[in-house]
């Protein structure tokens, strides 16, 4: 039943509540935001006060994402099935979060036959605020605290309470 409940909301997502209005748009933005939380509390498998889930935040089926309280999803993120987002997470427009790679191992297979890694699961901890358009690699774990600048493109692990940016993303200071 409950697989049931999680496919009729996904319906109700991606056919109808993702194309609503942004959430900070006058008059009406808090109430399309409130209908695409409703939608997302009954995806995810575990949710949150959730501040914000913006227009068109993409999250497959959302089966194994873990988001806490005060944490949003800004609009066009792309988050994958097996991501686990802290409290008080600011996620800018356009944050693509990838859980696993092309395989490219054997130069006498072309790469689209290789199949791809594993799934890997990223971790965003508590009061972290992720910038417009940064791309985190699979796998990583954005340490308590942390600002990824816009932009960046999370190559390693985060530290807790760095600020990191750029291509590859490099520390640019510390907060604490």
């Amino acid at each position: 039943m409950k697989n049931l409940f999680r496919i009729i909301f996904l319906i109700l997502y991606y056919g109808f509540a993702q194309y609503l209005p942004g959430s900070y748009t006058p008059i009406f933005g808090k109430l399309y935001n409130s209908i695409r939380i409703w939608c997302v509390k009954h995806i995810f498998k575990k949710c949150g006060k959730i501040s914000t889930i913006d227009r068109r935040a993409y999250f497959g089926t959302g089966r194994n994402i873990e988001i806490g309280d005060y944490s949003g999803i800004g609009a066009n993120c792309i988050v994958p099935n097996n991501t686990i987002i802290g409290k008080y997470v600011m996620m800018a427009p356009e944050v693509y979060i990838i859980d696993n790679n092309h395989i490219s191992d054997d130069i006498n297979i072309p790469m689209c036959f290789q199949g791809k890694t594993p799934n890997k699961v990223t971790i965003i901890e508590d009061d972290c605020w992720l910038g417009a358009r940064v791309m985190i690699m699979p796998g990583r774990i954005i340490g308590h605290g942390s600002i990824l600048a816009a932009g960046a493109i999370i190559t390693k692990d985060v530290h807790p309470y760095s600020i990191v940016g750029g291509n590859p993303a490099k520390l640019i200071k510390k907060r604490k």
